[in-house]
């Protein structure tokens, strides 16, 4: 698949390194990627204008926070017309268990990841709120049991190194 942003090595090692830790100093990320600050924070201020850097965020430790119930659940509609799947996934919007959300294509028409702190507010969630939503048809959910993986969303491998 062609990628659709024009991309240089140097824009693909500040993407790789600020996914890494994106709080660095731009003189920290210059350095790794091997040029000046300048011309290190005008191509970073690029990548944000352009929308391939979407934003920054904190990463935060869930079970330090008391959030230990972690979930996806599957979510098929009565009808998956354009406007019932646009005011369901706005309904998701509304919903702080929801984590992330998306429309995907199979049995399915949902998938939802959730994140709460007990059992018994995760159940409350899925039998007071999602199977009484208008449209839903089936509700299969899956707890986790452990994370085994935790990668930035995007993979930058070796075909965008020199």
């Amino acid at each position: 698949m062609p990628i659709k942003a024009d991309l240089d090595a140097i824009d693909w090692k500040i993407l790789r390194e600020l996914q890494k830790d994106g709080r660095m100093t731009n003189v920290e990320l210059s350095r790794r990627v091997g040029i000046s600050a300048p011309p290190c924070l005008r191509r970073v201020k690029r990548l944000e204008e352009s929308g391939i850097i979407r934003g920054y965020r904190a990463l935060l430790n869930a079970p330090v926070l008391g959030m230990d119930v972690v979930a996806f659940c599957l979510i098929g509609l009565h009808h998956q017309a354009d406007a019932e799947l646009k005011a369901f996934a706005e309904r998701t919007r509304s919903w702080p268990i929801v984590r992330d959300a998306w429309m995907v294509s199979g049995e399915s028409d949902f998938l939802l990841h959730c994140v709460t702190s007990d059992l018994a507010t995760f159940q409350s969630f899925v039998i007071e709120e999602l199977t009484s939503t208008p449209n839903v048809d089936t509700v299969r959910t899956a707890l986790t049991i452990r994370q085994v993986k935790d990668e930035g969303l995007v993979e930058i491998g070796a075909a965008h190194q020199t």
